[in-house]
């Protein structure tokens, strides 16, 4: 089969389309063939092995599992004698092993039926992000009906998926990002749009729940905007390092939490068929729709991962296979 692989850390560079055995599957796996692949930030840190704290568990000389890529739609094309609940030819999404390639390897808890009024490039663009926008809000930043939310990096694949679910939960949504995506971020629900490049995030405004998603700026700085009681919820972080990145600003935030009138929180996020089930129905009624930017053919997936990181995205990225 055609898939994308690395046999070292480095720059796109390193990834190359190849021909490579199908995965084999055990009695408690399903192998998917895969229609579209979504692109998300984590794929570039896997890709470089930065900061290098993510070497411990994908390996340190070089990656142990040389395709990249996590979230897909596609169908069925094989399940194990354990499994039940799925057939050669569904249509499902969810996450797998190594999506940059024609099959791949998932297990049944990891995948859920495609919503019927999806793509499947509309489907591979939600799994991951939507489900850390979905555990930011709902499980980290316990969001109810009536608050005041602000979304950091709004026109981003976290960020879209977060200001419409703080929508549907009922919140008054501002967004922050810049000049070039105001129009998208407006379009997807937010009462209010900052434009970082032109005005300051801190104003007169407070609000009850703040998610910073891929940003850097200072936890004191963004405690300035909360209401009292209020949570800022740090999503991921882009702080140069090449050994911690962002997470040390994550470590200090925990670490100075007990002894201010603030929730600061972090999060790990890793999407299951549950988090899929909860978000069929808002994807199926129409209140959340995936914003895809852009798609690249599988060879392109280097030239993806660049636009991508380059912060150029408006929405989603995502690979058709």
């Amino acid at each position: 089969m055609k898939a994308i692989v690395q046999n070292r850390y480095g720059p796109p560079d390193v990834l190359a389309l190849a021909d490579i055995d199908q995965p084999a599957i055990g009695p408690d796996d399903v192998l998917v063939r895969v229609d579209a692949a979504g692109v998300d930030r984590g794929v570039w840190h896997l890709m470089e092995g930065l900061p290098y704290l993510v070497r411990l568990g994908t390996g340190l000389r070089g990656p142990r599992k040389p395709v990249r890529g996590l979230d897909f739609a596609g169908h069925v094309a094989a399940a194990g004698a354990n499994v039940t609940g799925f057939r050669p030819s569904d249509a499902v999404y969810g996450t797998a092993d190594g999506t940059f390639a024609e099959y791949a390897r998932t297990t049944p808890d990891r995948i859920a039926p495609m919503p019927a009024n999806l793509t499947a490039v509309q489907a591979a663009a939600v799994p991951t992000s939507a489900a850390t926008a979905l555990h930011a809000l709902r499980d980290t930043g316990r969001v109810r009906s009536g608050q005041r939310v602000l979304v950091i990096g709004a026109a981003g694949g976290v960020g879209t998926y977060a200001v419409q679910l703080a929508r549907a939960y009922g919140a008054g949504v501002t967004g922050v990002c810049s000049t070039s995506k105001v129009d998208l971020v407006r379009s997807l629900g937010a009462d209010t749009v900052i434009d970082y490049t032109r005005a300051d995030i801190v104003d007169s405004t407070r609000y009850d729940l703040i998610l910073d998603i891929a940003g850097n700026r200072p936890v004191s700085y963004l405690r300035q905007a909360l209401a009292a009681r209020g949570t800022l919820v740090i999503v991921g972080g882009e702080t140069p390092g090449r050994w911690l990145g962002g997470l040390d600003r994550q470590f200090r935030a925990l670490a100075l939490s007990p002894f201010v009138g603030h929730r600061l929180r972090t999060l790990v996020s890793t999407t299951r068929r549950r988090d899929l089930d909860a978000l069929t129905p808002f994807l199926e009624a129409g209140t959340v729709t995936p914003a895809v930017d852009r798609t690249y053919p599988l060879a392109d997936v280097p030239e993806a991962i660049r636009y991508l990181h380059a912060g150029q995205a408006r929405g989603k990225v995502v690979i058709v296979v």
